[in-house]
C-alpha cells in the first residue's frame, strides 16, 4: 500500500496557507508527523481523511485519486482526530455499536469486531461504564477502538497523548506499535518522545512547510559530535541562549548545566555527550530542514 501527496496547499485566509506545496510518499509502518503547535499537521491530516479539501495538489491511494473518489480513502481509513468526542451517557459497548451502525458494518461483524476491540484496548472491564467517568487514558483507548471497527488499512491519529500521564501515555504508544503491522499509521504529534517510541519513519513540519522525511536513526545522525553540556553561572543564561541552540537546562549548585547543540564546543569546558532525537529535532527545524548525517 502507497499513500502519494504531492504539492498539497491550503489557503485560509489571501496571506495565510496552512500548508504549502506539501510532497510525502509514506508506505506500511508508522510515520511521524512531528512539529509545533500550528506547523500544519492537524490540516494535512484532515485533507488526508478526505474532511477538507486542498487549495492546490493531489493525494493518491494506490493509483486512486482520492479527491476525486474520496470514498476509497473512507472505505480504509481509521481516524482519531484531536478533539475526539464521545457521549457521556453511553457505554463503551453502546457507543461502538452505535458508530458501527453508522458507518453500514453488518451486525455479525460488529458484535465479533466489538468483542475484539474491547480486548485489544483493553476496556472489556469498562464495557458498560457511562463514558463520563472514563479517564483521558480510556477516552483515547476508546478513540482507538472506534478508529479501527472497520479494521482500516490507514490508521491515523492525530495529537493522541496530549493531557495523558506517563503511564497512560506508554500503553498507548505500545497498542500503537501493536496495530501497525500491515497498516500505515500517521502519528501527528508535538511530543517527540512519542514518536521516538514508536515511529519507523518521521516526517519533520514547520510552517506548513515538510522539512525532512527520514529515519530516527538519519536523524540522530545529522547531529551527532554536535550536542554539549556545559556548567555556565546563571547570570550569563539569557547572554548564552541568545547565541546558541538550547536543548535544555538544569540547575545545580553550581551554576546551570546548558545542553547545546552546536558544530563545535561553545567553551573549552564545554563536553561531548550523545545526541537525542530531541537534539536532532531541535537543530533541523532551526536549520531550516538541512540534514547532514
Amino acid at each position: 500500500m502507497q499513500l502519494a501527496i504531492s504539492g498539497v496547499s491550503k489557503q485560509y485566509t489571501r496571506t495565510f496557507w496552512g500548508l504549502s506545496d506539501f510532497s510525502l510518499t509514506l508506505s506500511t509502518g508508522i510515520i511521524g508527523l512531528l512539529g509545533p503547535n500550528g506547523a500544519g499537521k492537524s490540516t494535512l491530516m484532515r485533507i488526508i481523511a478526505t474532511v477538507m479539501r486542498p487549495s492546490a495538489g493531489s493525494i493518491m491511494l494506490d493509483g486512486t485519486d482520492i479527491l476525486a473518489k474520496p470514498e476509497a480513502m473512507r472505505s480504509v481509513l481509521g481516524y482519531l482526530p484531536q478533539d475526539f468526542g464521545v457521549y457521556p451517557h453511553l457505554s463503551a459497548e453502546e457507543f461502538l455499536r452505535y458508530l458501527a451502525a453508522i458507518r453500514g458494518i453488518e451486525a455479525r461483524v460488529t458484535r465479533r469486531r466489538i468483542e475484539e476491540l474491547l480486548q485489544v484496548c483493553n476496556l472489556t472491564d469498562a464495557r458498560k461504564r457511562p463514558l463520563g467517568g472514563f479517564s483521558g487514558g480510556m477516552r483515547q483507548r476508546l478513540g482507538i477502538a472506534q478508529a479501527l471497527l472497520n479494521d482500516p488499512r490507514i490508521l491515523i491519529v492525530d495529537e493522541p497523548t496530549v493531557g495523558l500521564d506517563p503511564e497512560e501515555r506508554v500503553r498507548f504508544r505500545n497498542l500503537l506499535s501493536d496495530l501497525s503491522g500491515e497498516r500505515i499509521v500517521i502519528l501527528s504529534t508535538h511530543i517527540v518522545s512519542d514518536v521516538e517510541a514508536t515511529a519507523t519513519d518521521l516526517a519533520v513540519v514547520a510552517g506548513g512547510r515538510l522539512l525532512v522525511h527520514t529515519t530516527p536513526e538519519t536523524l540522530l545522525a545529522s547531529v551527532a559530535g554536535k550536542v554539549w553540556e556545559w556548567i555556565v553561572p546563571s547570570a550569563e543564561l539569557v547572554q548564552i541562549r541568545s547565541r546558541y541552540l538550547i536543548s535544555g537546562t538544569i540547575r545545580r549548585t553550581d551554576g546551570v548545566q546548558v545542553r547545546i547543540v552546536a558544530d563545535g564546543a561553545p567553551a573549552a569546558s564545554a563536553r561531548p555527550v550523545a545526541p537525542t532525537l530531541e537534539d536532532a529535532y531541535l537543530h533541523v527545524t532551526a536549520r531550516g530542514g538541512r540534514v547532514e548525517a
